[in-house]
């Protein structure tokens, strides 16, 4: 492991022993790492970790026993009731404690259940905000989250519940028709029904759609497609998660901004995706 960071200046927060801060690692790439979170590395004397947080992030707490804490589907893994609890058992024991979930820990991460146990509990919690995949893997994939050409409102989904299924609380209809992007979390298994769902609350079959795996990391891989064939070439393509859905003309501003392809060589495949004509002139 590396040595820990020195930030600069010296009115940074004191992680004190007995304290939990709940700390958002980002998407994947370690430079997406807010300073507050490493200032937090710095400092931790136990820090909890989910499986989607990068090793290189790891090693900038040098000084710190790591307790794996990952949760993925489909695998064996400790129990969120477990988890909170031993993070409490933790500070009560007078450590300082980090808890380190990947991209935001209060987007889809189940930090406000950990951070209301703490509470409930009496152990103080600070929280940081991390980059979440939803925002950090489009800008990633060349894909803005929003674009005043394309969107006024974009929706944050969950593709699964507590029993691995697609929630079935989600109003799809209501999502449908009041959102020209949707980002789906968690949903690549269930893409067809989510497809279907769309579909049948009135979202056109050949509407752009991106599958992105493992965002922002050297392992990223971006799919493009169409709603209705989505299910199917993420099973043609052998895609596996990590990963999150667009679904939205969004997706064809990647035409135009992936950005990664630039720095690999490759040149825009359309600079108007959208069909706007003239660029703005230059002020």
């Amino acid at each position: 492991m590396g040595d820990s960071i020195s930030l600069p200046g010296g009115d940074w927060p004191v992680l004190e022993p007995g304290w939990v801060w709940l700390c958002g690692a980002g998407p994947g790439d370690p430079g997406l790492l807010t300073l507050h979170a490493l200032n937090a590395l710095g400092q931790a004397d136990k820090v909890i970790y989910d499986a989607l947080v990068d090793e290189a992030i790891l090693g900038w707490a040098p000084q710190a026993e790591l307790i794996y804490a990952g949760k993925r589907g489909g695998k064996a893994s400790a129990s969120q009731r477990d988890i909170s609890l031993k993070l409490v058992e933790l500070a009560q024991a007078g450590h300082k404690v980090l808890r380190l979930k990947g991209g935001d820990p209060f987007v889809f991460g189940r930090g406000g259940e950990e951070a209301q146990t703490l509470v409930q509990h009496g152990v103080p919690i600070r929280v940081v905000p991390g980059i979440t995949a939803g925002i950090g893997g489009l800008a990633y994939a060349g894909i803005p989250a929003t674009h005043r050409d394309v969107n006024q409102a974009i929706t944050f989904v969950t593709g699964h519940d507590q029993s691995g299924r697609t929630p079935a609380t989600l109003d799809w209809q209501a999502i449908a028709r009041g959102s020209q992007v949707i980002v789906i979390y968690m949903g690549m298994r269930h893409a067809a029904g989510i497809a279907e769902a769309l579909m049948n609350a009135g979202r056109a079959a050949d509407e752009p759609c991106a599958v992105i795996t493992s965002a922002t990391t050297p392992r990223q891989q971006v799919l493009e497609t169409t709603l209705a064939a989505m299910a199917a070439d993420i099973a043609a393509a052998g895609l596996e998660p990590p990963a999150i859905l667009c679904v939205g003309r969004a997706v064809l501003m990647r035409q135009a901004l992936d950005w990664l392809g630039m720095v690999a060589g490759v040149a825009p495949r359309n600079p108007d995706p959208l069909g706007r004509g003239r660029p703005a002139e230059a002020s």
